[in-house]
Parts: C-alpha cells; sequence; structure tokens
C-alpha cells in the first residue's frame, strides 16, 4: 500500500497569521514538522497541501526548499483539497497531519499506520479520545473512504476540517483508535497562539534546536519544568472537538 502523508498548511490564521514559516531555532514551522514526519518508516512520500492563493505562495518556495513536493488546491474546503491531493499523488492511504504541529512524532505516526493496517479500519487515530499531548496528532484512512467522507460531508465545518464526518457517522465508517498508557491530554504542544510558540520554542532550545526528540523526551523535559507548561496551559483549543461531534 502506497501511504501518503499529506500535510495541509496556510499562510491564514485568525489567532497566529503566518505561523506556519515562523521561526523555532533558525527553521520554519513547516520545515520543522516535514522533517520529523520524514523519519517516519511506513510513509512512502510527504506532501505538502497548501491553497491557490497568492499568499500560499511562500509556503511552496519553503516546501521546494526543503524538497518536498506540493499540492495546490481550495482555500476553504480542505476536504476537497485532500481529495484532490490523495488522486494526484496515487494515495492508497493517507496520514492527515497539520502544519501547526511542529512536536509530530515519527514514531507514533508509525504506530498509528501499523494498528490502520493491522486492524483495518476506514481510519485509525490517536486523538479519539484524546490521550497523547494535543500536537501529536495523527489520522490514517483510506483513499476509498476520504472519497466516501467528501460525498457525505455537506456542511461546512466537515468541509473546513476534513475528518468530522468519520466521527459523526459511526454507522457508515469503522474506528480503530491508539490510545497511550495514560491521559497526557492536558499537554498542549500544537501551535495556534504566540504563547504555544514561546513553549515550542522552550522545547527545541533545550535539545539544542535538534529535531529528533521523542514525544517521550519531551515529557521528561517537562515533568522538571511545570513554569514551561504553564506557558500554555490557558489557551482554549479553537478547533472541532471531535468527542462532542460524535455525541
Amino acid at each position: 500500500m502506497r501511504i501518503v502523508a499529506i500535510v495541509q498548511a496556510r499562510m491564514g490564521s485568525t489567532r497566529l497569521p503566518g505561523k506556519v514559516l515562523m521561526d523555532i531555532g533558525g527553521e520554519t514551522v513547516l520545515s520543522r514538522v516535514l522533517k520529523r514526519l520524514s523519519r517516519a518508516r511506513q510513509i512512502s512520500e510527504i506532501v505538502v497541501a497548501t491553497t491557490v492563493s497568492s499568499t500560499d505562495d511562500l509556503l511552496v518556495q519553503d516546501a521546494k526548499q526543503i524538497g518536498v513536493r506540493f499540492f495546490r488546491g481550495p482555500e476553504n474546503d480542505v476536504l476537497s483539497r485532500y481529495c484532490q491531493a490523495a488522486t494526484a499523488f496515487n494515495a492508497d492511504g493517507i496520514v492527515r497531519i497539520t502544519a501547526d504541529c511542529p512536536l509530530i512524532d515519527s514514531g507514533l505516526v508509525d504506530d498509528v499506520i501499523e494498528a490502520f493496517a493491522k486492524n483495518g479500519p476506514d481510519l485509525a487515530c490517536n486523538d479519539f479520545p484524546r490521550t497523547f499531548p494535543r500536537g501529536l496528532d495523527t489520522e490514517v484512512f483510506t483513499i476509498q473512504a476520504l472519497r466516501r467522507a467528501e460525498e457525505l460531508s455537506i456542511l461546512s465545518h466537515q468541509r473546513e476540517h476534513v475528518t468530522p464526518v468519520f466521527y459523526e457517522r459511526q454507522d457508515v465508517f469503522r474506528i480503530h483508535s491508539v490510545c497511550a498508557g495514560q491521559d497526557y491530554s492536558r499537554n498542549r504542544w500544537t501551535l495556534d497562539t504566540a504563547e504555544d510558540l514561546e513553549l515550542i520554542r522552550a522545547i527545541y532550545s533545550y535539545f539544542d534546536n535538534r529535531d529528533d526528540f521523542t514525544w517521550h523526551e519531551v515529557l521528561a523535559m517537562l515533568e522538571n519544568a511545570p513554569e514551561l507548561v504553564a506557558i500554555n496551559s490557558h489557551i482554549v483549543q479553537k478547533t472541532v472537538d471531535k468527542t462532542a461531534a460524535a455525541l
């Protein structure tokens, strides 16, 4: 099976405009995501899926510099963008990653892909229910399931967030969840605000701005640095809550 990781990215952000090209220890956020993701053994290719808007030309340039291919599609209909990108790059299975997760863990991505291959669901994920830190989110699904999801998604939030219909229509889609050994969901490692960026920069700095550290190493580091955890602990996540959506 050809597994393609599609990383959705755009410059527009209401909370932190241009966040995916912001600097983390001498590299862009997008570069950090792509380089960490490239260590996943189960992925055949990584593709950046951005928009046709001229404001995202800089993202295309960044992807080219890193040596990652890209696809440009609709700005707000991200589900359609995913379907088009998956078709263009001959994906049998798709790994969905967002470009605001510069601590994405390749080993955990491989775990979700392996669970997907072993159990044969329509979608495998590690954030439903959420037990891992926010920012390690990985979803894997077949091209057939993605196309079915596009057919069934008629609401704006379903088109914008790509996968809500999987969780809302469990009469149609079978989901396999990968969970951590305990609940780490209180940890926020995604990038949506200036406080998030401050924390993520501090984490990279602790590891000498390398990008080969694991999520377990980050956990151990933060256990001894509660002042860093406090930086963004008050931030309320803006995106669709999958658990609520499935009720």
